[in-house]
């Protein structure tokens, strides 16, 4: 499966969210990557998560915040929930408003083992 992420920090409130898009249409299966539009993917999940919290688990480490990030509504596969535990402490050191979009393939994962 093909899955997109899409992490931000927005607003006066310093909330970081987490939006997991993915390809759910078998005709796009062999469509390369690359020439996907945005509305190719179907919107699965969001979850927003306190700047507090953020902070809190960051300050523990790596694990903490895949911990804290991971939820009964968003739960990625270990490779994945580690990149985008790095991406949010990139943002959370980050001052501005920012997004980061993360893609995933999982024929990726099977092709390198």
């Amino acid at each position: 499966m093909r899955q997109k992420y899409i992490i931000s920090q927005e607003g006066t409130k310093q909330e970081f969210k987490i939006r997991e898009y993915a390809i759910i249409d078998k005709n796009l299966r062999n469509v390369a990557s690359s020439m996907l539009r945005q509305e190719d993917y179907e919107f699965l999940c969001e979850e927003t998560y306190s700047h507090d919290r953020i902070e809190r688990s960051v300050s523990q480490g790596r694990d903490a915040l895949v911990d804290t990030l991971r939820t009964p509504n968003l739960f990625p596969i270990r490779p994945y929930v580690v990149k985008i535990a790095e991406s949010v402490m990139v943002l959370f050191d980050s001052a501005e408003d920012q997004s980061v979009e993360l893609f995933f393939d999982d024929t990726d994962l099977v092709a390198s083992h």
